[in-house]
C-alpha cells in the first residue's frame, strides 16, 4: 500500500482461531483488540478527547456495561482515501462517522505507521485494515482472493519444475500478461455464454 498504492483486502490474525473441542462444542474466534490513538473532536460540549481501538481490524470505540465489562462499538467507515508523498509512496486514510454522543460529524484515522507508532513499538497496519471484515465492502472484494490464488496455483503448475518459460524479465513478463489475457478472454467468454437466450429446438 505505501510503495505502490495498491489497497490490499485481508483479515488480522486473530488471538485464537475458532475450532472444533471435544464434546461437539466450537471454540469461538478471538479478535486481536489493541489501542490505536486519541484524537481530539468538537462536541456540543466542548472539546474531546476520544479514544480508538481496533478489533479484527476494525476502528471503532469501547463502552463500559452495567457489569463493568468493555464492549466494543465499531465505526462505520465513510471512505478510504491516499495521499502521494514528496518520496513517492502513498500515505492511506481512512474517514469514519462518528455517533452522536461523540459529537456526531467523522473522525480520520491515519492508517499507515510512522515515527510516533514505532516509538510506542504499535504495527499499525498489522492492528488496522483499510476494508476489516465487517464493512459492507469486505465479502465482496475479498471473496475474490480463492479466485486470485487459484489462479496462481494455476499457472505454477506450467512451470516446469518451478521454471519460467523463458529467459530475461522482460520475455518473461510478457509470458504473464498474454497468460493473464487468455484466462481473461476464457472467463468473459464462458460469461457471455451463461448470458445468452438459451437456442430454440
Amino acid at each position: 500500500m505505501r510503495e505502490l498504492g495498491l489497497m490490499t483486502i485481508n483479515r488480522v490474525a486473530a488471538v485464537a482461531g475458532s475450532r472444533q473441542q471435544a464434546g461437539g462444542k466450537t471454540r469461538k474466534r478471538i479478535e486481536k483488540s489493541t489501542y490505536v490513538e486519541t484524537k481530539t473532536v468538537t462536541t456540543p460540549n466542548g472539546p474531546h478527547d476520544l479514544k480508538l481501538f481496533a478489533r479484527g481490524g476494525q476502528i471503532g470505540l469501547t463502552e463500559m456495561t452495567e457489569t463493568g465489562e468493555l464492549t466494543f462499538i465499531p465505526l462505520q467507515r465513510i471512505r478510504t482515501h491516499r495521499t502521494p508523498s514528496q518520496a513517492g509512496t502513498y500515505r492511506w486514510y481512512n474517514d469514519y462517522r462518528l455517533p452522536q454522543e461523540s459529537g456526531g460529524g467523522t473522525v480520520t484515522v491515519r492508517l499507515h505507521g510512522n515515527d510516533d507508532d514505532r516509538t510506542r513499538r504499535f504495527n499499525r497496519t498489522e492492528n488496522v485494515r483499510p476494508i476489516p471484515p465487517g464493512d459492507p465492502d469486505f465479502e465482496r472484494l475479498y471473496r475474490r482472493r480463492n479466485d486470485a490464488e487459484s489462479i496462481n496455483r494455476h499457472l505454477d503448475d506450467t512451470l516446469w519444475l518451478r521454471r519460467a518459460h523463458s529467459i530475461g524479465h522482460l520475455r518473461q513478463t510478457l509470458n504473464l500478461l498474454t497468460y493473464a489475457l487468455g484466462i481473461n478472454a476464457l472467463a468473459l467468454h464462458l460469461h457471455r455464454q451463461r448470458l445468452a437466450p438459451p437456442h430454440a429446438a
